[in-house]
């Protein structure tokens, strides 16, 4: 175990890192949930896992494994309520995640806006259709940035409680 100022430190920057992380939930390419999920993952190697701590970090890590899928779904669902295809979807997702790779932190959603966009119009030749459901894909993300969001906070408090109430 470590001594009270090494306890402090620890978490101090694990806090830091876990703040920085839910905070970076708002630039697309950024694996914020992952981030604060690594944060918990050092204190617990550091500090060790009993029944308790070690069932908040399995809810800890449900709760990353979950706020991950966000994205996909609300995009998904956001384009597929305005009539958008399984194809479209799809390429959306494949170009968000070349996107990502090749112009961060914003290609990600401008290649998956752009990706439904083309196939829908080649797909139904209606440009009003066609932006309808690129509209709410984008509108879809947005929400997943607030749901992440949430989910950040959640996993951020649940640390906080096994540091403060379990660890003592």
């Amino acid at each position: 175990m470590l001594p009270d100022f090494g306890h402090i430190v620890l978490n101090l920057v694990l806090l830091a890192v876990m703040l920085f992380g839910l905070f970076s939930l708002v630039m697309p390419i950024m694996p914020g949930l992952a981030i604060i999920w690594v944060a918990v993952l050092v204190y617990a190697f550091v500090t060790g896992l009993n029944w308790v701590s070690g069932l908040l970090f399995t809810v800890i890590t449900i709760l990353m494994v979950a706020g991950g899928l966000v994205d996909n779904l609300f995009m998904g669902a956001g384009a597929r309520m305005s009539g958008a295809s399984w194809l479209s979807i799809a390429v959306a997702l494949v170009a968000g995640v070349v996107g990502s790779i090749l112009w961060p932190p914003f290609g990600g959603i401008l290649l998956a806006l752009a990706g439904i966009f083309l196939v829908e119009i080649i797909r139904v030749r209606k440009l009003r259709l066609a932006w309808e459901s690129t509209r709410n894909m984008a509108f879809g993300c947005g929400a997943s940035v607030f749901v992440r969001f949430g989910i950040g906070v959640v996993m951020i408090g649940l640390w906080v409680l096994w540091v403060f109430l379990i660890s003592k």
